[in-house]
């Protein structure tokens, strides 16, 4: 990515998924970040990160634009859940 390009959080969902593509038609210098911010456990709960990550892989590979993927989840649990238990 150049000076001045533009990272959008995609989550392979529709609104992450035109923001990119409308800054692409924009001829924008564009790159898609998938943010994780929760580990999942055995519970089987609703975070789904694995399958998430693949729909914002295939997103950002249509568009054409770069893909990169951080892991926040001790960020996440550290900075904004414990303050929600408190």
């Amino acid at each position: 990515m150049s000076r001045g390009a533009i990272m959008v959080g995609v989550s392979g969902g529709v609104d992450s998924s035109v923001a990119a593509l409308l800054l692409k038609q924009a001829n924008r210098d564009v790159a898609g970040m998938f943010m994780q911010n929760w580990v999942e456990d055995d519970r089987g709960g609703d975070c789904h990160a694995d399958r998430d990550r693949a729909d914002a892989v295939r997103v950002c590979a249509t568009l054409g634009v770069p893909f990169h993927a951080r892991n926040f989840a001790t960020e996440y649990w550290d900075r904004v859940f414990e303050n929600f238990l408190s």
